[in-house]
């Protein structure tokens, strides 16, 4: 294991100290002060952002990564109030209620989350029976879940920390490791889980089998990536699941049924629910995907998460940099179909948009192509993995070939793929030589977190917001040192289109070669590089675009953002009783004005991803008849008999053994 100094002790793991590190005061909907104006456009919604939060929480000399911890939900609601047009922000919190949680908070003994942290599982260090332990001991836990004295079986193991988003009715938390969890808003309240047709909690419903079907390997199924895609215009919710056996990556597309208006349920269209895609040959470690309003893009990177790494003495999770990258585009309803793109090895954890474009070459007055685009967040290694749980990134065993060979970088990439209409065997572009037309960097700025306007989604949208650093790059390391402190917006447009009338040197070339410094210091009103960047020791967090009702542009309205400020560290490091954070909402068009801060009754830890529900969101929520309950420590019944007594303190004895 990887071994700490004394000042690393004494100042905690970098993911589980300052702002990064817990809070385990939870509010309900609790007014906030507030200066400057809130937007019109706010009143009735609610801002939402999800994050690992881990409530066992004590050993704090132990492996942590930031994508670890029970899913915690800090809200903002902007409330109306009696008065015209008065708005009040209310700010709540809420642990997510997994099966995961409500074991941890009844079982006392445990120091430690139940589940093996992602940093265990990533260090070249980690020992093979150092795993293979932890893995034990999860499921240990797990069986000892479903046995007398339990207040809680663990029957799924997601911990629902990573996103959030709204569906049919629905707002659903998401993570790679369960199915998504549907939440009651505005006061975040746990419904329960969402299978792919309905959630626990909603009442008389389709029991039949959803995500994961029927058969040995249905939980595994179930397994849903943290990022779905909504299509604002179909209203389907499009997902994949990742799994350890083939074919290692299903597909679903879940209708939209409800209708608020007269809060019943249409007669549900088709659904595909768990189709294959072939042609991935191992278990990845999937993030994200790309959705057009034609075509999906599944991305099989050479970065696995796979158990059968330790029988080939590799982490569970581990990066080939010798391997290449490959982009599976296929028709949204036919997974059958798909098409393999091969290009050099990188990291994709986030894409910004996909969209169809035409392809100008014409035979007999039709395309040829179908043209397919994608903008993704491409880092040219793994680090990010690594240092975002204080790992050093290990070195390559084996020599990467000269034209793979890339700068450390983190950047927007554009890519586009060029689908030919006909597969027939006279065709050049058959086989494995799908053609990538373009691939290169927008801007040589660190870029990452994208988000843009929900209308524009799929299409050829003009705008992307995200991200940045400063003064380092996000592949470089993710410690106490590296937060963001800019928040960006990039006119896509312009630049694709400067990229293709003077095209950079693909994969490597970049079409805006200027560093942050240089696009800081730029006058120029109409540079397609806007930087809102934070004061001196504030720090922000993934930003949400609202839109302006009557704003006659793509980018008239407001991005919202977490900030914290890190005066209000001590010495050590560590925040002090009384930190606080605010929510900014700042001027999209001009990237300048911050039109309201509002104050929040306390902080909120640098998290992952958030969404903004409007009010017609909240307002049209399908009934919930009963959400779950917060776990009641010690209201089991007392054992009487001796065999009780005498398993009671047995397993007593199991859980101080495994905490």
């Amino acid at each position: 294991m990887k071994g700490t100094s004394g000042a690393e002790k004494r100042r905690g793991h970098p993911y589980l100290s300052g702002n990064f590190a817990p809070i385990q005061h939870v509010l309900p909907l609790t007014p906030c002060s507030y200066i400057g104006t809130i937007p019109e456009e706010l009143a009735g919604g609610e801002y939402v952002r999800n994050g690992g939060n881990p409530v066992t929480n004590e050993a704090l000399g132990r492996d942590a990564h930031w994508f670890d911890g029970d899913g915690m939900l800090s809200g903002v609601s902007f409330r109306r109030t009696g008065e015209k047009g008065a708005i009040k922000p209310d700010f709540v919190n809420q642990y997510i209620l997994t099966d995961v949680y409500k074991s941890s908070k009844t079982s006392s003994s445990l120091r430690t989350p139940i589940l093996p942290s992602i940093a265990t599982l990533v260090n070249p260090m980690s020992s093979l029976i150092t795993i293979v332990l932890r893995i034990f001991r999860t499921i240990a836990l797990v069986i000892l879940s479903h046995l007398p004295g339990s207040q809680q079986a663990i029957k799924k193991i997601s911990v629902a920390n990573t996103s959030i988003l709204y569906h049919d009715g629905r707002a659903l938390a998401t993570c790679e490791s369960g199915p998504p969890m549907r939440i009651e808003l505005p006061g975040l309240e746990t419904v329960g889980w969402f299978n792919g047709k309905t959630s626990e909690g909603e009442g008389a419903c389709d029991t039949g089998p959803g995500f994961g079907g029927r058969g040995p390997f249905s939980f595994m199924r179930e397994w849903t990536t943290a990022h779905p895609r909504v299509d604002h215009k179909t209203k389907e919710l499009i997902l994949y699941h990742s799994t350890f056996v083939p074919p290692y990556v299903n597909y679903s597309i879940v209708s939209s049924t409800y209708d608020p208006t007269h809060k019943s349920s249409t007669v549900s269209p088709s659904n595909l629910i768990n189709r294959p895609v072939p042609g991935i040959g191992s278990a990845k470690m999937m993030h994200d995907f790309g959705v057009s309003n034609t075509h999906t893009i599944i991305m099989d990177l050479p970065l696995s998460l796979d158990p059968l790494n330790l029988a080939k003495n590799k982490p569970v999770v581990a990066y080939d940099p010798t391997s290449r990258s490959r982009f599976g585009i296929f028709p949204r309803h036919r997974p059958q179909d798909v098409r393999w793109f091969k290009t050099n090895p990188c990291c994709i954890f986030h894409t910004a948009n996909s969209w169809n474009s035409a392809d100008p070459r014409l035979i007999n007055g039709v395309p040829e192509f179908e043209m397919v685009n994608m903008l993704a967040c491409r880092l040219t290694s793994a680090s990010l993995v690594f240092s975002a749980g204080d790992l050093a990134a290990p070195t390559p065993t084996h020599d990467i070939p000269a034209d793979q060979q890339e700068e450390e970088q983190c950047r927007l990439y554009y890519y586009q793929f060029c689908l030919p209409k006909s597969l027939g065997e006279s065709n050049p572009l058959s086989g494995n030589e799908n053609l990538i037309t373009h691939q290169w960097g927008l801007s040589a700025i660190p870029f990452e977190f994208p988000s843009l306007r929900d209308s524009v989604s799929m299409s050829s949208a003009k705008f992307i917001y995200g991200c940045s650093v400063s003064d380092t790059s996000f592949g470089a390391a993710l410690g106490r040192a590296v937060k963001i402190n800019s928040l960006v917006k990039m006119d896509v447009e312009t630049l694709i289109e400067r990229g293709i009338s003077d095209p950079p040197m693909q994969i490597i070339g970049c079409v805006d070669t200027r560093d942050m410094s240089e696009v800081l210091a730029s006058q120029d009103p109409l540079d397609p590089i806007k930087v809102f960047k934070m004061p001196e020791g504030w720090y922000a967090q993934e930003s949400r675009f609202v839109p302006r009702v009557d704003g006659v542009s793509e980018d008239d309205g407001w991005i919202l953002s977490y900030v914290f400020d890190e005066s209000q560290l001590r010495d050590d490091d560590e925040c002090k009783p009384d930190s606080k954070s605010e929510l900014w909402v700042i001027n999209a068009k001009n990237m300048t004005d911050v039109v309201a801060r509002v104050h929040l009754p306390q902080r909120v830890p640098y998290g992952l991803h958030g969404n903004w529900f409007s009010e017609e969101d909240i307002q049209g929520q399908r009934p919930v008849e009963r959400l779950r309950n917060s776990p009641s420590i010690g209201t089991g019944k007392t054992a009487t008999s001796p065999a009780s007594v005498a398993w009671i303190s047995t397993r007593k004895a199991i859980e101080r053994w495994l905490r």
